[in-house]
């Protein structure tokens, strides 16, 4: 069994953050992704823009320089690739953590797909980009339907529609209709999203006054088809030509992995139990990081203000090791 000071599950930027902050520390940590690194940021479409700017996606004190006030998907990934180089983080990517229990001397013993190992302190920083929000319908399983987007060009000249009508809806709609797909979009709410980002609502909005994206409010998906998708508005059913279907309907934090290591999550928000002041659990020498202290609430914590988790982290870490060195 290999013995760590500190492993961090995820490889996100909050959870690249916290390993820098644990170097500064004096640790050497650990990081275990079950992909590679920042891989919710690979799964965002091609050419997704940022909605922050540049210097507030920076982590390690590394500048993140960009042409563009916001920066695109592919910028991102090559800063934080950078990153990850520079800092020498130790990052063992394709492995993913199966279990993690505390043993009666107070260290963890974690499982992962790859390896075992002994640890002090587990930082969990596993993000919400894996879980997509399912719209429990008949169909929604089928091959032709997709909770991410990545391009456009493979639906050319098809019948698409999407369902959602927050920011990663709207995205996928506007790629789609300028690569030449038919768009219908569906949202269940009454008006356009206030979290919409407003440098793209007027292009979406002149594309659906002109007739070029067909859009209806109000609309409860009921099932979907091989060629269609039948939903409702107000009561009243309708169908909608549907090579395939984008059902962006957001994302949720998987909690069974916090759960079966014992950590307290609110059976309604979602939110995991910890001091805000440390990021520590109730369970002693387990700290989380990034969006999951959000719980359900995925709009709360991004990176720019999840990356100020690990400080918080490595300095509490620090804190209990030093109180622990006085000891006689």
């Amino acid at each position: 069994m290999k013995k760590e000071d500190i492993i961090i599950i995820g490889a996100g930027p909050c959870g690249l953050s916290t390993a820098i902050a644990c170097q500064n520390k004096g640790y050497n940590p650990l990081v275990i992704e079950k992909g590679n690194i920042v891989h919710a940021i690979y799964r965002y479409p091609t050419h997704q823009t940022f909605f922050s700017t540049s210097e507030k996606l920076e982590i390690g004190d590394v500048a993140f320089v960009t042409e563009e006030r916001k920066p695109r998907r592919n910028q991102a990934l090559v800063y934080y690739r950078d990153v990850v180089k520079r800092k020498d983080i130790r990052v063992h990517t394709y492995e993913e953590v199966r279990s993690a229990t505390k043993q009666p001397d107070g260290r963890f013993q974690v499982k992962t797909s790859k390896d075992e190992y002994e640890c002090s302190q587990i930082v969990i920083a596993t993000g919400y980009y894996d879980s997509p929000n399912k719209m429990n319908v008949p169909g929604e399983e089928q091959d032709h339907v997709y909770h991410y987007f990545k391009e456009a060009h493979p639906f050319f000249d098809l019948d698409v529609v999407v369902i959602g009508g927050k920011n990663s809806a709207i995205d996928a709609a506007l790629e789609l209709e300028k690569a030449g797909a038919r768009v219908t979009a569906l949202y269940r709410g009454q008006e356009y999203s206030s979290s919409v980002k407003p440098w793209i609502l007027p292009e979406y909005d002149s594309l659906v006054r002109n007739g070029k994206i067909s859009l209806s409010f109000n609309a409860d998906v009921q099932e979907i088809k091989v060629k269609e998708v039948i939903y409702t508005v107000n009561g009243e059913e309708f169908t909608a030509k549907a090579d395939a279907v984008f059902a962006m309907t957001g994302y949720h934090p998987d909690h069974s992995f916090l759960t079966a290591i014992g950590v307290l999550v609110d059976d309604q928000t979602g939110r995991p139990a910890f001091n805000e002041e440390t990021m520590e659990t109730n369970i002693e020498g387990v700290y989380i990081a990034g969006v999951i202290a959000a719980g359900n609430n995925a709009n709360e914590i991004f990176i720019e203000n999840g990356r100020f988790h690990g400080p918080l982290i490595a300095e509490n870490i620090t804190e209990k090791d030093q109180a622990e060195a006085k000891k006689p």
